[in-house]
């Protein structure tokens, strides 16, 4: 675990602030794993066909509406820079990089899954409960082995 279940200010909290409003698909910290785990900057529909192969979408692809509204959203916060491609030939396409932010709030939804997780267990019966990992506590441990391999090359 990165750290405490607790934000340890205001302003941590507020520098992730979609943190909880979107546990449902969680779709952020799924486009944050992407982002992290590429050293380039990377087109939005590479970022949506990646997304369908991750444990939050299971094989489906995810709307890609919805992610480029996430992404919108995730630029607006500072979490993820754009920039336009303009080939000589063909369509311009948008081309996105994490931010440090980005990598912070990441590193924010690995905590608020891991105690999301540790709540889980501990409620799951008494001690010595023999205690199966969670879908959520399968993609945290997906998120932590890919935001660890990508903070040792920053």
């Amino acid at each position: 675990m990165w750290s405490s279940c607790h934000p340890k200010s205001d302003e941590d909290l507020k520098e992730c602030a979609e943190l909880g409003k979107s546990l449902n698909r969680l779709s952020q910290p799924t486009i944050l794993t992407i982002l992290a785990a590429n050293d380039k900057p990377m087109h939005g529909y590479i970022i949506v066909q990646q997304a369908a192969h991750s444990p939050m979408f299971g094989g489906k692809k995810p709307d890609a509406t919805g992610v480029y509204r996430a992404l919108k959203r995730m630029e607006e916060a500072e979490l993820v820079t754009s920039e336009w491609e303009t080939p000589e030939e063909g369509s311009a396409k948008r081309l996105f990089t994490l931010t440090d932010k980005g990598r912070r709030c990441l590193r924010r939804w690995i905590d608020a899954l891991a105690c999301y997780d540790a709540g889980r267990a501990s409620r799951a019966g008494s001690p010595g409960t023999r205690h199966r990992p969670s879908r959520r506590a399968r993609l945290l441990a997906r998120i932590e082995s890919q935001a660890e391999a990508t903070s040792q090359h920053h």
